[in-house]
């Protein structure tokens, strides 16, 4: 699924905190002046926000728009901080561990079948939209034990298993800022020198108000998830994003679907990916089912789309089972038989996102997420929702000024830490800057100079 330069994300569960670099919670904000008002409930937050997107019925990409809600229609967090792939970063660090082709390719899907807990133990909630130049950094510490996917004769290879521990935590940093306004686009880069990959890419929205649910869409600027094994001699992997559907809006309860395809391509291993998702089964119960093969092919002239349409003589392994639940694979091109055929790939149950490791107040920047919106953030914890909107609205006109101030000095807008605003086409390319920040990210060093430029 894809993830969000705009308008409608989704978050994680409240209950799924960010800790600052002593591994404490995070610190708690004082007080704000004014008094607190009385919070809406679910039911009533819906309602205000179907009134909403009742005005843009029609409108063919409403995350293009940029509408502006009240305060309390949104969740305290920044959309650049929680907006990523790295749910489980221990699946991230594995896949290049196999020695075999095929199981680097499941650990692509052990991968990218747990990126998105936040859909699966989270709920339906809105961010703020993205400020220009806004940023957000940060590690994750994990450890290195998930047992290696062999491919061939591998019989297990949960996400919570048993492999061979390490003593030192391997550390994973992310990088991502929001470099266009208009469309809303920002720049993500993951690495990981320790365990030789790195990803990249750049997200972006498309969505649509049907009148009873939300229809979202990678945006034309986002092609995916671009990794890269570089201890594989730089081996890469392009993952698209299926469409999603937000729907509930009706029946005041939000929920998450999926029905469309989705694809991982190896042009070096000569292996691709076709995933299914199915929204539907009998009578209409969403099973979240998800159904695929992987099979040999040239990735860079193959055009097919449906598992269905592949040939079995090219079918190298199978995947069946439920994105929110548990997934399984088996070997060789025959189908799904009974249990013992099958191995367990992932089992997303006992999982839920790890914390990320964020710099300390005193580190961060002005255009630095957390640092940018907390006004903001605290008015909403304390429940001043007047003072809330009033601030927010302050931030977004200071970016309109910003721009006309640009305009009248017929100046362009240019990305601090990447070195396009949506380019290279796909995969972003790090700058000087955007190269130091990370290694200070590795290093644990979070200083940082500020922006000779922001965007507000």
């Amino acid at each position: 699924m894809a993830s969000a330069a705009s308008s409608v994300p989704i978050s994680p569960a409240p209950s799924i905190r960010s800790v600052d670099v002593s591994g404490s919670s995070t610190p708690t904000r004082s007080t704000p002046t004014g008094a607190a008002e009385k919070a809406p409930d679910d039911s009533s937050k819906l309602k205000i926000f179907l009134g909403i997107l009742k005005r843009f019925i029609g409108v063919s990409d409403i995350a293009a728009v940029r509408f502006s809600l009240p305060a309390q229609l949104l969740e305290p967090t920044p959309n650049l901080e929680y907006w990523n792939y790295l749910d489980r970063p221990e699946t991230f660090i594995s896949i290049g561990d196999s020695e075999d082709p095929l199981g680097r390719m499941l650990g692509v899907l052990r991968f990218w079948f747990t990126k998105d807990l936040k859909y699966v133990k989270g709920k339906p909630c809105k961010p703020y939209n993205s400020a220009l130049g806004e940023f957000f950094r940060c590690n994750w510490e994990v450890a290195d034990d998930l047992p290696i996917i062999l491919g061939k004769g591998a019989k297990s290879a949960p996400a919570s298993g048993n492999g061979t521990p390490t003593n030192k935590p391997v550390r994973v940093s992310y990088l991502t800022e929001q470099t266009s306004h208009h469309p809303p686009v920002s720049a993500f880069y993951v690495d990981c020198p320790d365990k030789g990959i790195s990803a990249r890419g750049f997200d972006q929205l498309s969505a649509k108000f049907t009148g009873t649910s939300i229809r979202v869409t990678p945006g034309a600027h986002n092609l995916g998830i671009f990794v890269t094994l570089h201890s594989r001699n730089d081996e890469q992997y392009q993952l698209t994003h299926p469409a999603a559907h937000l729907g509930g809006l009706l029946r005041g309860s939000l929920s998450v679907t999926v029905s469309d395809a989705c694809f991982v391509t190896c042009p070096k291993t000569k292996l691709k990916v076709i995933l299914n998702y199915v929204e539907e089964g009998w009578l209409g119960k969403t099973q979240n089912k998800v159904e695929g093969v992987i099979y040999k092919c040239d990735p860079e002239t193959d055009t097919r789309s449906r598992a269905k349409d592949v040939p079995e003589k090219d079918v190298v392994a199978r995947v069946e089972g439920c994105w929110t639940d548990k997934v399984y694979f088996t070997l060789g091109s025959a189908p799904f038989n009974k249990s013992s055929d099958k191995t367990l790939l992932v089992d997303l149950n006992p999982l839920f996102p790890i914390p990320k490791i964020i710099p300390p107040e005193d580190a961060q920047l002005p255009n630095e997420s957390r640092r940018f919106w907390s006004g903001v953030t605290e008015a909403i914890i304390n429940k001043q929702y007047t003072q809330a909107t009033n601030i927010k609205q302050e931030l977004e006109e200071r970016q309109r000024e910003k721009a006309a101030e640009r305009k009248a000095r017929n100046a362009e807008w240019q990305p601090r830490f990447f070195t396009g605003v949506t380019t290279p086409v796909g995969k972003p390319e790090l700058s000087a800057d955007g190269r130091e920040a990370l290694h200070g990210l590795q290093m644990g060093e979070w200083r940082l100079k500020e922006s000779a430029e922001t965007g507000a």
